[in-house]
């Protein structure tokens, strides 16, 4: 079976992989050179002691004074708890003095292993084990052997043997092992531990485009991830972010393409079915309000009667009005530009309302920037546009509510544009309807139809501008109209 790993999690195995190969190899390499380097020393210190020793028994040695050299040679030991045992030999390398200990192996100091073609500078060292006869304890030594001359012969008068322990020298060494080992450890913990952070570092991103990929295949086109460095993997994700962006803008022109193509039918279907109704509906209308006239015009009618005809003459207005929207807004038309003053339209859709808001107490407050520019629109259905607002505004407002209307100029890379805020302090419009307010036939009034806002914002597209519904600080409604100076000539 195949075991199935991350790539972090390979990264992380190669890494530590590497890393224990190299502490391995730092510590064995290390370990020998520590340890040559002590046994060179312990080799050292053998050379000084054996010479130091020899100068020491100088005098009775010349005179050879066996007893004499043995006595200074069992105090030097007492000093020294390193020394195993001590011997002098002749000058014809055979034995002559040595400690009390190398007495009981004869075969090992019977005969110097110096030559006499030697000067003062010349040793043997030789590692030996031997066993305590008396404790039965194994003893590693140290053997070193250096010449012994006196002054004014050049030849050799004899050499002095001395056996050194290497218990304290192992111990060394083997303390210096585990340090070694313990520094080992450490750095390889760390270097595991960087190497889990560098793999994090890596595949992090990798990670994050796998999971953006598998969102991409689910059709989520937000995905972004975030560029944390400037390197191959930076630039993978900068490739990936533009390519979802790129992803999303193409999915966002195919929804606008597709609402075009869904409103474009709607708006035929609705033309037909329209024109219909208009027909069907228009000539017998417009007898119905003849003779309502006629009527009114009458000597014998009482006042309730007349009330009656009144309100009969008030449905057909309402009814001739829906039916002059909805033929309105299927019927395609040319916008008839010219340069007009934002502040004019507005002033003339208020001025067309303003008995209303007289009798409701409406408060209007203006903030308009001053120096404005003319813009290149149709007036007219810009006028119908605010007019469509204003009135919403209106009716959603209590008495002696307030509307605040907002005018200021924009400067963007794009052109420059006007933008127009229409506030309210209504009722609002429910979380739930906002994103169908724009609809065609979507309304909350009992006497609309809903074509206002569908007929401002078919305008205001006209004109290459937006319109939509923004978070109110308070409560109420906000319009933000963006129209473009030149009108997206």
């Amino acid at each position: 079976m195949k075991v199935r790993m991350s790539l972090q999690t390979k990264f992380m195995l190669s890494v530590i992989a590497l890393l224990l190969l190299l502490v391995a190899l730092i510590i064995l390499v290390i370990e020998q050179r520590e340890v040559k380097a002590i046994f060179e020393e312990q080799v050292n210190k053998g050379l000084t002691l054996a010479r130091y020793i020899a100068y020491l028994n100088l005098e009775p040695f010349k005179n050879w004074d066996e007893e004499g050299v043995e006595d200074n040679i069992e105090e030097q030991m007492e000093i020294d708890r390193e020394l195993v045992y001590v011997v002098f030999y002749s000058r014809y390398n055979v034995f002559f003095a040595g400690s009390s200990f190398i007495k009981d192996f004869e075969e090992m100091y019977r005969y110097s292993n110096l030559g006499d073609d030697v000067d003062e500078m010349d040793y043997l060292y030789e590692q030996k084990k031997m066993v305590d006869k008396k404790t039965g304890q194994i003893l590693r030594i140290l053997e070193v052997e250096v010449p012994i001359f006196i002054e004014g012969s050049t030849a050799k008068w004899g050499s002095i043997r001395i056996g050194l322990s290497l218990e304290e020298v192992r111990a060394e060494m083997q303390q210096t092992r585990l340090m070694l080992i313990l520094i080992g450890l450490v750095g390889f913990v760390i270097g595991g531990g960087g190497a889990a952070l560098l793999a994090r570092r890596i595949t992090g991103p990798l990670k994050k485009l796998l999971e953006g990929t598998i969102k991409i295949a689910k059709e989520d086109f937000s995905q972004k991830i975030d560029i944390t460095s400037q390197d191959e993997v930076g630039n993978l994700a900068q490739s990936f972010n533009e390519m979802t962006y790129k992803l999303l803008q193409a999915r966002e022109r195919m929804e606008v393409a597709h609402r075009k193509l869904v409103q474009a039918e709607k708006l035929a279907s609705i033309g037909r079915i329209s024109a219909g109704i208009a027909h069907e509906i228009r000539n017998p209308l417009t007898s119905v309000k003849l003779n309502i006239q006629r009527l009114e015009k009458s000597e014998h009618l009482d006042e309730i009667e007349r009330e009656h005809l009144s309100l009969s003459q008030e449905g057909i207005k309402q009814m001739e009005k829906a039916i002059k929207e909805l033929l309105d807004f299927t019927r395609v038309s040319e916008l008839n530009r010219d340069r007009f003053s934002i502040e004019q339209i507005l002033e003339e859709s208020i001025k067309t309302l303003s008995n209303s808001f007289e009798l409701k107490k409406v408060v209007l407050r203006r903030d308009y920037q001053d120096g404005l520019p003319e813009v290149y629109v149709d007036g007219d259905k810009l006028k119908q546009v605010f007019l469509n607002i204003l009135r919403n505004a209106y009716e959603a407002v209590d008495e002696g509510g307030k509307i605040s209307l907002s005018l200021s100029l924009l400067k963007e890379k794009s052109g420059d544009r006007i933008l127009l805020k229409v506030s309210d302090n209504g009722c609002g419009i429910p979380k739930q309807d906002r994103d169908v307010i724009f609809e065609l036939f979507y309304t909350t009034k009992s006497s609309g139809i809903g074509l206002g806002l569908a007929i401002a914002k078919k305008f205001i597209e006209q004109h290459n501008g937006s319109i939509r519904l923004k978070e109110n600080e308070r409560k109420g409604t906000c319009f933000e109209i963006l129209i473009p100076l030149e009108g997206g000539k």
